[in-house]
């Protein structure tokens, strides 16, 4: 089964920006957020940092809690670990490392580095005894593609699934086929609407819907009918509320309110509250240096009452077209 997010987790990935990467005009911008995250959450979990230099983190580590950091050293390609991180299974209870093809989200961007490092980390001797690893390389998927309640359903887009450069051959029934037998869900929830302009993931659902909670949806919800995205999201907010939990009621449904709009250029970029990550303790939440943020965090703190609520600048983030979710990966208890 894939447990969901709020599952307890031993580990979470970052994967760090170097020169190498995309990041290279904006590093001094991008570090500080990487920084922040590993600082955070290295106070409540172990934090694994795919880097392709130890010694060029270390500095940005002085906050953190260092008993706590794991280091795997490999090439890179870029930072996207929610992408090419490994989509750990639960099998009777024992985790598994799944290794899918990651292919640049339909050949946008090469991968070919990226797409080694679940290997690596299984090769490592960083993962405990007893974990074990499942070669899924001839499906491409991407870890912000689903979404999983832990109890046998999966929430996905049709935009990104049934994309032509990802599993083109495959149907949409033979996609759903998949996801079951390798996930052991019972159902597949298809979200057929639903964008964000600068949008790379051709709709990542992490972007636009998430599950908190086995009955409860968060979504991105446009108010302004003036905005571009306003029929898309609104007939995914249609979609949503026709949607049904396995008892057969509808899903408690949150939404969240559209970022502001902010540009690189005349660019739009896809800036979103969706992208936020729940972890052990804490769930960090992507702000923007809006003032919509306070009251992003004020609804957070509502519905995550157990929890921190920690707001991370994800400004840096956007201009490489990803926010929070995006550069982490979380693993389940028993990992690491």
């Amino acid at each position: 089964m894939l447990p969901a997010e709020w599952a307890p987790q031993s580990a979470v990935q970052l994967t760090w920006p170097d020169e190498s990467t995309d990041w290279v005009d904006i590093l001094d911008e991008v570090y500080p957020v990487y920084a922040q995250l590993a600082n955070c959450l290295s106070q409540y979990s172990k934090v694994l940092i795919v880097c392709a230099s130890k010694e060029a983190v270390l500095p940005f580590l002085e906050h953190s809690k260092m008993d706590n950091i794991l280091f795997l050293q490999h090439p890179i390609n870029d930072t996207w670990a929610r992408d090419h991180g490994a989509i750990t299974v639960l099998e009777e209870g024992c985790p598994v490392l799944y290794d899918f093809k990651f292919n640049g989200w339909g050949l946008k961007f090469a991968a070919d580095k990226d797409n080694l490092l679940t290997s690596a980390l299984y090769a490592s001797g960083l993962v405990k005894e007893g974990v074990g690893y499942q070669n899924q390389l001839n499906f491409v998927l991407e870890g912000g593609a689903i979404e999983s309640d832990g109890l046998g359903t999966i929430i996905t887009t049709s935009e990104c699934l049934l994309s032509p450069n990802r599993n083109g051959a495959f149907t949409k029934e033979q996609v759903e086929l998949y996801l079951k037998d390798c996930f052991g869900v019972k159902r597949v929830l298809w979200i057929n609407n639903g964008y964000l302009a600068g949008d790379d993931t051709d709709s990542h659902v992490d972007t636009l819907v998430r599950l908190i909670n086995e009955n409860t949806l968060m979504y991105v919800q446009c108010a302004d009918e003036k905005d571009e995205h306003y029929p898309a999201l609104r007939a995914m907010e249609l979609e949503l509320q026709q949607f049904k939990q396995t008892n057969g009621l509808p899903y408690i449904l949150v939404p969240l309110p559209m970022a502001d709009v902010v540009f690189d250029g005349a660019d739009r970029l896809p800036a979103t509250y969706a992208n936020f990550l729940i972890t052990n303790r804490q769930v960090l939440v992507p702000t923007y240096n809006s003032p919509k943020d306070t009251l992003v965090l004020d609804l957070f703190k509502r519905e995550f009452k157990n929890h921190e609520i920690v707001g991370i600048n994800c400004l840096p983030l956007i201009k490489q077209h990803g926010s929070l979710h995006c550069i982490t990966m979380q693993y389940p208890q028993g990992v690491f």
